[in-house]
């Protein structure tokens, strides 16, 4: 069931934006590359990530970009100053095309944000 309402929700996502697709399905890859087993789950209108039960970022799709979001962010000591954000817990980095991912550092910062949401 989960697998068909993620397929359902990237559907959704080509109609909106082919390249938001493609930049949605590249960050699905590179946590997977970064931790192997990962669970998802579609809520709040994005892709949710969890290893080991602990849900630790999401990945939402709009209309001129895509949002890579971090549940306990601000935990996050940012090594290279591209978390943005100010509220009380929430982070994020808006992605606007396949470049973005070597150069926000998205591959560093997945660890860094699980390691936030374990605590």
């Amino acid at each position: 069931m989960a697998a068909k309402s993620i397929s359902t929700l990237l559907e959704d996502v080509r109609l909106l934006s082919e390249e938001g697709h493609a930049l949605v399905q590249a960050v699905r890859a590179l946590v997977k590359q970064t931790f192997g087993t990962v669970d998802e789950e579609v809520k709040y209108g994005g892709i949710l990530f969890a290893v080991d039960g602990v849900s630790f970022a999401g990945v939402f799709a709009y209309r001129q970009h895509v949002s890579l979001e971090f549940g306990q962010g601000a935990a996050i000591t940012d090594p290279y100053g591209l978390l943005e954000g100010a509220g009380k817990g929430r982070r994020h980095l808006k992605l606007r095309g396949l470049s973005d991912l070597a150069d926000k550092q998205v591959a560093d910062y997945l660890p860094l944000a699980l390691q936030a949401a374990k605590g």
